[in-house]
């Protein structure tokens, strides 16, 4: 992607939420060479600001761009579900200026070769800043300690490991993970899942699953493995970070585990929030998802813990399917639902609405929460002179309607499709370049 060309931006007139300083009110944001150059009202007024191009913010909210967690991008080896170009359009058109690719592509991130080119490709496509997730094992068998150590201290830099869509089976293999990632200030990301009871499930083990006679999934096999990774990092005193946390056990667990300073962050995504078990009724395989929908008692606590701080980040689990991988029966479908374009939108009309969160703690949930978890340079802010122009720019009463052929990734999985929802991304800016523009993809 060729380097844009950075002109002087005022952003006008709009509310600035930027919860990093604590700042809610609205505010100019004067953008200049790739960063913040003056915050402030009346900006526009002055003379700092009379050669900048003026945007009309009224009614809009100015934030940190957001940051994902939890992405797939499939490249390398799937690009026909997903690549780095298709899913950095769909990221920036969510607001998105920070994602991070989780390791399950092929050949594995599992070494410094891999994770280079990841964020290479990143850099070349140039829409959001992409800080790949090493893996934990070796080709995410959990057998042995992957390169840890060379894919920390390679030009990626990363700081973030995990075999997610893979259970660490052994808690001796995740002690030592935990332990050898504090020599670099690194966080082990878990997908929690005790495998030994969710062989040959299809979805949430409760009443529907018995009715629809399909084999469930426990919350417990979720619940016993979050236990075991907090006792292990309270042991050990690494960091740990949860991976979409779906049950009512594993946010009560997390919850005590923070009262007694345990290290760890969480994330929980859009559709765990939105939809219930409820919806493998139709049999339709664009609900089934991983780990999988839950009851409604679980929903209520996954708002719950986003509402009261327990879990630190809305993350997408972005995980895109060909069609002709998707679209087969319910038992023979992988398992992932699409993100990065509806998280805003379901945020805002089921937690926002709702009341369960305000706008500001929603931005939090999206921005500065998960910049945090992984401490990502130049994300989540704060919106203040000096600092990178990571910025997005929503309204929070505008209404759509999901259209899966509209969506920019190259898949079409998404539950939402029909759905008309509210909270819509007008601009995205990363370092001071409009990568979304009145709705529309810069490129």
């Amino acid at each position: 992607m060729t380097a844009p060309v950075l002109l002087p931006v005022l952003l006008r007139g709009g509310r600035l939420i930027d919860p990093a300083s604590g700042h809610d009110g609205t505010a100019d944001v004067l953008v200049r060479d790739g960063a913040v150059a003056a915050v402030g009202p009346g900006l526009a007024r002055g003379n700092e600001a009379r050669d900048a191009e003026m945007v009309d913010c009224d009614g809009l909210v100015v934030s940190p761009g957001f940051v994902d967690l939890h992405v797939h991008l499939r490249e390398p080896g799937r690009e026909d579900a997903e690549t780095i170009l298709t899913g950095s359009r769909a990221a920036a058109l969510g607001g998105y200026t920070a994602v991070c690719p989780m390791p399950n592509t092929d050949p594995v991130a599992d070494n410094a070769g891999v994770v280079e080119m990841v964020a290479a490709r990143g850099r070349e496509v140039g829409l959001v800043d992409l800080f790949p997730v090493g893996a934990v094992t070796l080709g995410q068998r959990g057998e042995e300690l992957a390169e840890l150590g060379a894919m920390a201290h390679s030009a990626a830099r990363v700081d973030c490991f995990s075999d997610d869509g893979h259970p660490i089976r052994e808690a001796r293999l995740l002690r030592l993970a935990l332990e050898y990632a504090q020599a670099f200030d690194a966080v082990i990301a878990d997908h929690a899942e005790d495998a030994s009871l969710t062989g040959g499930a299809q979805m949430h083990e409760g009443e529907v699953s018995a009715i629809l006679g399909l084999q469930g999934w426990p919350a417990a096999a979720e619940d016993m493995v979050v236990a075991r990774d907090l006792l292990l990092a309270e042991l050990t005193g690494g960091r740990i970070h949860l991976c979409h946390l779906s049950t009512a056990g594993s946010v009560a667990l997390v919850r005590a585990a923070k009262a007694r300073g345990v290290l760890v962050t969480a994330e929980a995504a859009p559709h765990h929030f939105t939809l219930t078990d409820e919806a493998a009724r139709s049999f339709d395989p664009v609900y089934k998802v991983n780990p999988p929908l839950r009851a409604k008692a679980d929903v209520e606590a996954i708002r719950d813990g986003l509402a009261d701080g327990t879990i630190d980040a809305i993350a997408t689990d972005h995980a895109p399917h060909a069609p002709e991988d998707k679209e087969v029966e319910w038992a023979a479908a992988p398992a992932g639902m699409l993100g990065l374009q509806t998280a805003l939108a379901l945020t805002v009309s089921e937690l926002v609405e709702p009341s369960y969160l305000r706008l500001d703690q929603a931005v939090e949930r999206l921005s500065v929460g998960p910049a945090r978890c992984r401490r990502l340079p130049g994300h989540g802010g704060p919106v203040a002179v000096g600092s990178p122009a990571n910025l997005t720019v929503f309204d929070p009463a505008a209404s759509w309607t999901v259209e899966a052929a509209a969506l920019a990734s190259r898949a079409r999985n998404t539950p939402f499709q029909g759905r008309q929802l509210r909270g819509a991304v007008v601009h995205t800016l990363l370092r001071g370049a409009f990568t979304v523009r009145d709705g529309k993809g810069a490129w």
